[in-house]
């Protein structure tokens, strides 16, 4: 059986998959089984996170939590498994084709999974900062062509492409393409956990924020609760 390393940028992503033992030492071997190990926002956090993971002894690597649509047609809560992830600088990665297609086989029985339309794929656009308002997804969208987008997925695929690693990608859409993030959580998550005491102060300057971080609340709420079907179901195995 495996060892399967599993980033997640927040702690509440990570405790979606309750079946997953947390990694709390990174530098303690890791026993056959799915491990995940919280990250913290951006691509340098989870390039270390997903090294650990790998020295480890990780022999497969999995990037999971969430990501923004900017594809009109991914509503919040779906589910995407792309099949190739793009960083910023240009490098391209693919996920392992046969891993990707044994966990769809195992979604198809999962109908919660599909309340928000057919598992998605395409291209995961992996960017360094936060793409926040609706004009810059849409030229994201127009110009990589990548239909979601995250910060942490192209820095996992870097170590897994380097480790020679299968790699698997999963993740549900919290923001719609329509929808803007409010500053106050841009600032409050940058470079890391998402601190409270920048998000009060945040709100405390901009109060009229509060709404829409409600709404991003349920999104994100949705999202959760798609990743925790997905977990229910278990990972497949990569490839031996």
């Amino acid at each position: 059986m495996n060892a399967i390393g599993i980033v997640a940028a927040l702690g509440a992503e990570a405790r979606t998959l309750r079946g997953a033992r947390r990694v709390r030492d990174p530098s303690a071997r890791l026993a056959p089984g799915e491990h995940v190990l919280v990250s913290g926002i951006g691509p340098r956090a989870a390039s270390l996170a997903a090294r650990s993971l790998a020295d480890a002894g990780a022999d497969a690597l999995v990037s999971w939590g969430t990501a923004g649509g900017l594809d009109p047609a991914l509503r919040p809560g779906t589910l995407l498994l792309p099949c190739e992830i793009l960083a910023d600088g240009g490098d391209r990665y693919c996920v392992d084709p046969a891993w990707r297609a044994r966990e769809i086989e195992r979604l198809a029985p999962q109908p919660a999974v599909l309340r928000f339309g057919a598992v998605a794929d395409g291209a995961l656009l992996s960017s360094a900062a936060a793409i926040a308002d609706r004009e810059a997804k849409q030229l994201a969208h127009r110009q990589s062509g990548a239909v979601a987008v995250d910060m942490e997925s192209a820095a996992v695929a870097a170590v897994a492409a380097d480790r020679r690693l299968p790699l698997l990608v999963v993740r549900a859409i919290v923001d719609g393409a329509g929808d803007e993030i409010p500053p106050a959580i841009v600032e409050a998550s940058r470079a890391g956990p998402i601190r409270a005491s920048r998000l009060i102060g945040g709100l405390l300057r901009s109060p009229a924020e509060l709404g829409a971080m409600l709404r991003l609340a349920g999104r994100f709420a949705a999202a959760r609760a798609t990743l925790r079907v997905v977990a229910a179901a278990g990972l497949a195995a990569p490839s031996p």
